[in-house]
């Protein structure tokens, strides 16, 4: 039984040692810039652009090496026996016959109407494509994290708010409850002062509800497992976010500069393009070059197998020339739809820049916005909290009631929260026009 106790004991010790230490251990700190790096090598849609780029490329590489000749080996041994043709001699015979037959053949095509060609510009048109392609990728991944990291930031932010809320309500309800000891005010008005305090607390359960999912959503850009420990870091705030030095014009054509999405559907039409002149390569001949050589063995010839072997040796080379003539308007479809999808690729091209200069407008109207919204919404929260902390004296002197109080504690609140989100909306719109101009993200 002392012997159960002391293990017992000392297990008791371990755990309550392995919860210390877990306790102490902080977990890793993030920035903006961290988690943008590991999104762009981690994040699956990433990667799966990037395994496109790579298929891309084998592609290519596939085409260019069309043009060279191949190159097959061929054996076989066969056995027959009655009325057959030896497979070496060409002869009608009455016998078993065991013979072998060994050889190596190639061919190459020497002219195509230029499809050999064209299918490698294609390719490499397409390789070119899969990396602009790769480009959005990592761009829209980038923009992302920024958006959410700044959300993050925003809810944060809001659990701070909702606590000092909390506390100055808690405080407020230990303030009724001796005004009501001294039957200075009424019941309903302690019952009130009750409920805005709970009416906080439901709303900090609420803000740290909203940053957990926010983190959720960061970890899953950035492909973390959702047990592990995750903080973000704060960011500069002192940035000069006031002064647009760019008109939206300026910004939107630097965007058709710099934004890999458009080369992208420029590439696309040029590779449609290929795709035409390779479909009308099948109106033209082909001329292929072809070679082989063998030799044989059979029973019916009584001379040894080497002997045989340099006997039968026999080399061939030959030109092949095809001329289409009719293929039941197989290849005039194949123009007609390649010519189709040209007219789809400009199509697309042209709301690829439309989509442009909509994020384009829209950013720079919201960033003009959003400088208005902080000017005008730190001014509101100034006067709410000059007003809040006003109704707050006034409250402890007996002269506001407890509906007063909690009128101005809520329009402080909202004030805060107005600030917060116009702060946070005023640094994400400056740096969507910075990204737009080709500039890197960073806070």
């Amino acid at each position: 039984m002392k012997l159960y106790l002391v293990i017992l004991s000392l297990l008791i010790v371990q755990f309550s040692a392995a919860q210390e230490v877990s306790k102490n251990i902080k977990p890793k700190i993030w920035s903006l810039d961290e988690c943008i790096a590991y999104a762009i090598d981690n994040n699956i849609t990433v990667k799966e652009a990037t395994l496109n780029k790579n298929i891309a490329e084998v592609d290519y590489n596939k085409s260019k090496s069309s043009r060279l000749p191949n190159l097959f080996g061929s054996a076989s041994q066969s056995f027959s026996s009655g009325n057959s043709i030896d497979p070496i001699t060409s002869d009608f015979v009455t016998d078993q016959i065991n013979s072998t037959n060994v050889g190596i053949n190639s061919s190459m095509t020497l002219f195509q109407g230029n499809q050999l060609t064209n299918q490698i510009k294609q390719n490499k048109l397409l390789l070119e494509q899969s990396i602009f392609q790769e480009e959005v990728e990592k761009n829209n991944i980038v923009l992302s994290i920024l958006e959410t990291y700044l959300q993050t930031l925003y809810s944060k932010e809001s659990i701070t708010i909702a606590e000092n809320n909390l506390a100055a309500s808690e405080k407020e309800v230990l303030r009724a409850q001796a005004r009501l000891d001294a039957e200075t005010i009424a019941l309903s008005d302690y019952t009130e002062a009750q409920s805005q305090a709970a009416t906080n607390k439901y709303n900090v359960i609420s803000a740290k509800n909203n940053y957990q999912q926010y983190i959720i959503t960061l970890k899953q850009l950035l492909e973390l497992p959702l047990t592990e420990d995750f903080e973000i870091d704060t960011i500069n705030e002192n940035l000069d976010l006031i002064n647009i030095e760019l008109n939206k014009i300026d910004i939107y054509n630097n965007a058709l500069r710099t934004l890999p999405e458009l080369k992208a559907s420029n590439l696309n039409i040029k590779a449609n393009e290929k795709e035409l002149e390779i479909a009308k390569s099948a109106y033209l001949p082909s001329l292929s070059l072809s070679a082989s050589a063998g030799s044989g063995y059979t029973s019916i010839n009584k001379s040894t197998f080497s002997d045989q072997f340099n006997i039968n040796f026999n080399q061939r080379i030959g030109v092949s020339l095809n001329i289409p003539i009719f293929n039941r308007n197989q290849t005039k479809g194949a123009v007609q739809t390649a010519s189709i999808n040209i007219d789809k690729a400009e199509i697309q091209m042209q709301t690829t820049t439309k989509e442009v200069y909509k994020k384009v407008e829209t950013a720079y109207q919201n960033a003009l916005s959003a400088q208005e919204q902080v000017v005008a919404s730190e001014a509101s929260k100034t006067a709410a909290e000059q007003s809040y902390k006003l109704a707050q004296k006034k409250y402890e002197l007996g002269a506001l009631s407890t509906t007063d109080l909690v009128i101005s504690q809520n329009t402080f609140t909202n004030a805060q929260q107005i600030y917060l989100q116009a702060k946070y909306l005023n640094i994400l719109y400056h740096q969507l026009l910075q990204f737009y101009q080709g500039n890197d993200i960073k806070i």
